[in-house]
């Protein structure tokens, strides 16, 4: 296996896109993020978007049959030939079973998963607190990250929103399928050596560190 071919787990809010962005930087290698790809077709209001947006506002998890082309599609392009960063795919065993596949039809070796471990009740107060532009997509933590002018995007201008998927209530149903459908994927990869867990809780630079440091 190859540290550069990697899928980042951790419940939602913990951290894996902002990882994620970081270490494509530093290893060269492009960072996927499904969930990046379906709020652009949402936005875009592409056939997928439309089947999507339900599934994604309800806090549910979009079907294997909607992802698995999206995937396989990205990950046959020539910039994944020295690795990738996964983020958001494999959520659930089935998908995990998936990715072996298209991983062995494409000729690539098996992915290692970095597990950001975060508590439920952290995640809670860290995605209710992000605000969104629906215009740009900038992303902002009114705690941690807040915009320049309260309520508005440095980058664009526009009015921020709560996304439904960072509603409180909406959170909670999140991690409650997240303990359900994707935890179970931290032993999936720990039976195969291929399991890296790493706290998540901290500062951003210093949870890179241990990232870092975990994968050699």
């Amino acid at each position: 296996m190859t540290a550069r071919n990697m899928v980042l787990l951790g419940p939602p809010g913990a951290g894996k896109g902002t990882q994620a962005k970081e270490l494509s930087a530093r290893l060269g290698v492009p960072h996927i993020s499904t969930g990046d790809m379906l709020r652009e077709a949402v936005r875009e209001g592409t056939p997928l978007g439309l089947k999507a947006k339900a599934v994604m506002e309800s806090g549910g998890l979009v079907s294997d049959e909607l992802l698995t082309g999206i995937v396989k599609e990205r990950l046959a392009k020539g910039d994944c030939g020295p690795g990738f960063i996964l983020d958001g795919y494999p959520r659930n065993l089935s998908q995990a079973a998936i990715l072996e596949g298209i991983l062995k039809e494409l000729g690539k070796e098996a992915v290692r998963a970095v597990e950001l471990e975060v508590a439920d009740e952290v995640i809670v107060s860290r995605l209710s607190s992000r605000r969104s532009c629906p215009s740009c997509g900038a992303v902002y933590n009114v705690v941690t990250s807040p915009p320049k002018s309260p309520g508005v995007c440095d980058k664009c201008g526009t009015s921020l929103t709560l996304r439904e998927d960072d509603k409180e209530d909406v959170i909670r149903e999140r991690l409650r399928v997240y303990h359900e459908k994707t935890a179970p994927l931290s032993q999936h990869f720990r039976s195969r050596g291929a399991l890296l867990s790493v706290p998540g809780d901290g500062r951003p630079e210093d949870v890179l560190r241990d990232v870092q440091k975990a994968i050699g």
